[in-house]
């Protein structure tokens, strides 16, 4: 009889998500990595195998491993900045300031707006604001729009990325400094541990799984960032910009090449779970409990 209402429970709960699973994540995998072996346009009924020539095609496309190299640094950057941000900005939300609450809601809700609207509102910021600064007080640094010049553009990229993830982060770690055993962090001022020596002995260990999940999501999101880069700079000026996400997908829908583009998506794919799996490896084996 138990098994029976096991499998009964199983399949009234478990069942149906599981079939969602498959149907929206598995075969649409397989069928990608199936379309990565044809020379599929997007709109053709036609398929014709070609085997790993698509593959091939992405090791001479110099123009895709210029946007992952780009990607690369836009990712150290963002996970850096976006992680230590958080991390202090949530230290200082739990010492029990005054508005405390208040400062929570207020840093999270950029997280809450679409990204192709914070764009948008972002690229009137860089190219307006900015330079109706500059006009006004004759300072070189806002003499032209940000998007216009390379180097300005990817800063541009990073701190429109770092003000929208960063409010999701500080939730992350405020829960996590929330769960802080008092306990502990009595005993360890009643033994002289004060300061850096606090918080690179006693919390920093204590807050590994937070850090765990919040590394994850960055890098994560950091790597598949699109609506950002398309609505901020559409990979201006002149493709400087352009990140490989973006990358991909004017491959497979602007040049209607899709088995190439699948096959790259295939291979981005590849590098970010190998990067988030050792990242979650590394970070998992430092977390310690109370």
């Amino acid at each position: 009889m138990k098994s029976k209402s096991k499998g009964k429970d199983f399949c009234i709960f478990a069942l149906p998500g599981l079939f969602c699973f498959f149907a929206v994540v598995i075969v649409p995998f397989i069928y990608g990595v199936y379309l990565t072996m044809t020379d599929w346009n997007g709109v053709s009924d036609v398929k014709n195998f070609i085997g790993l020539q698509n593959f091939a095609g992405v090791m001479k496309d110099g123009q895709f491993w210029s946007s992952l190299l780009l990607t690369f640094k836009y990712v150290i950057v963002v996970v850096v900045f976006v992680n230590v941000l958080a991390f202090m900005i949530a230290y200082l939300l739990t010492r029990g300031i005054k508005g405390q609450n208040f400062f929570r809601a207020g840093f999270f809700t950029p997280n809450l707006i679409g990204g192709i609207v914070l764009g948008y509102i972002w690229q009137f910021v860089f190219s307006r604001v900015f330079v109706g600064i500059g006009d006004a007080t004759g300072w070189g640094l806002f003499e032209a729009s940000w998007l216009s010049e390379p180097t300005k553009a990817f800063i541009a990229l990073v701190i429109v990325t770092v003000w929208q993830l960063s409010g999701y982060m500080i939730l992350i770690y405020v829960a996590g400094f929330m769960g802080l055993s008092d306990d502990v962090m009595e005993a360890a001022t009643i033994d002289g541990a004060s300061g850096w020596t606090k918080m690179k002995s006693i919390i920093m260990p204590l807050m590994m799984s937070s850090i765990t999940i919040c590394l994850f999501l960055t890098l994560s999101r950091a790597f598949m960032v699109y609506d950002v880069n398309l609505s901020l700079t559409a990979g201006a000026p002149y493709g400087t910009t352009e990140m490989a996400a973006m990358h991909v997908y004017e491959k497979a829908f602007t040049s209607r090449r899709f088995g190439v583009g699948q096959a790259e998506a295939l291979i981005l794919f590849v590098i970010v779970a190998c990067i988030s799996g050792i990242q979650v490896y590394l970070t998992k084996k430092k977390e310690v409990e109370a």
